[in-house]
């Protein structure tokens, strides 16, 4: 491909607009051409044409990526119609909300002979493969297992943003998979997932979880869930938008002589090894996700994160989805409080559970905890 990569993308307001940033700042390697949105084009260079409808603007044809931060039960057929149409696709996540629905966009992007980036942000980062060498290189001792906990704050009006807001199924029935676990701290356990080395469902052998919500919504906002991989080993991850606050999210690395966090959205690892009075930090670099995308449709260089790599991830949202409906954290643990004309539902003691989970691979419910 010569010249600038003309670049269309569906979904420009709230985290779409980092994808029109991103262009943008990509200056003459790319070209931003079209926009589509129900709510308008925003904030976009004169000349770039807006669309109310995704599919109407690969329509119009001639782009050679097509960005989608659009409703999630979108994904998949929004991916096909773009690669069919010859265009790279980078895709927010969650990619795909089926393992089936995972090697349908595979095989289009197969025979269209074009390739899927996924919106994981942290696993661009030279982070992740340094947390899974210290994993394996023996430096906190042998392995016991994985963990990831990952505690937000998300107000009531939050779960109002969009009419698929906190459902596990749209009104006719397609999954949209807006829980803690699949989709706000996703990212949580898509670079667990990464770090233990699993790419795909068959790398995952078993999934036992137990879901929980304070707020009045179909999905989990408050849950736990333990992840056994076919290569042994096991992932233990307690994900919530109910603390009291917002804490920086992490992997757990637990060795038998030590242990390893890895702050995934700042790319940072920090080492505590046993007998040492105080951890080490390293700091690491991520690329860009479409100026990775922009190089490999350059270049044929490697996808950072491609969308071979999140089958893994696809077979924990299936089976998150599948699993009985989140339970109700009983009254009696759960706070109210109003902040900045917000209400946020508070789930006490979430943070020392959360740990508990991480820490002794367990589940809340295998734990004790009193919801």
């Amino acid at each position: 491909m010569s010249g600038p990569l003309r670049v269309g993308i569906a979904g420009v307001h709230g985290h779409g607009r980092s994808h029109v940033d991103a262009a943008l700042a990509l200056g003459d390697a790319v070209e931003l051409v079209a926009v589509a949105d129900p709510r308008g084009g925003g904030d976009v260079p004169p000349g770039v044409r807006v669309f109310t409808d995704a599919g109407t603007m690969l329509d119009a044809g001639d782009l050679d990526i097509a960005i989608f931060s659009t409703p999630i039960p979108t994904h998949a057929d929004l991916a096909v119609q773009a690669l069919e149409a010859g265009a790279h696709v980078l895709l927010e996540k969650p990619p795909v909300v089926s393992i089936a629905e995972h090697a349908r966009v595979d095989a289009a992007a197969r025979a269209a002979d074009r390739s899927v980036q996924v919106g994981f942000q942290s696993l661009a980062s030279a982070g992740v493969a340094a947390a899974r060498q210290m994993a394996t290189s023996g430096e906190i001792g042998e392995l016991e297992h994985v963990g990831a906990v990952g505690l937000w704050s998300r107000s009531e009006e939050y779960w109002r943003r969009s009419a698929w807001a906190g459902r596990r199924h749209a009104a006719d029935g397609a999954v949209v998979a807006d829980g803690a676990v699949t989709n706000p701290l996703a990212h949580a356990v898509a670079t667990a997932l990464a770090i233990a080395g699993a790419r795909t469902p068959d790398d995952v052998r078993g999934i036992r979880t137990d879901l929980r919500r304070a707020n009045d919504i179909d999905t989990d906002d408050t849950s736990s869930l333990v992840i056994d991989l076919a290569a042994g080993g096991r992932i233990a991850a307690a994900l919530s938008v109910t603390a009291p606050r917002r804490h920086e999210p992490y992997v757990l690395l637990r060795g038998s002589r030590g242990h390893a966090l890895y702050f995934y959205t700042l790319d940072l690892l920090q080492v505590h090894r046993a007998g040492a009075a105080l951890p080490q930090t390293f700091a690491f670099t991520r690329v860009g996700l479409l100026a990775d995308l922009v190089a490999h449709a350059r270049h044929g260089t490697p996808l950072a994160v491609p969308l071979a790599d999140t089958g893994a991830f696809t077979r924990v949202l299936e089976e998150v989805v599948a699993s009985p409906a989140p339970r109700a954290a009983a009254s009696a643990h759960v706070s109210i409080e109003n902040r900045d004309g917000e209400t946020f539902r508070i789930v006490r003691g979430i943070e020392e559970w959360s740990e508990r989970v991480a820490w002794e691979a367990a589940t809340f419910s295998e734990l004790g905890a009193p919801w």
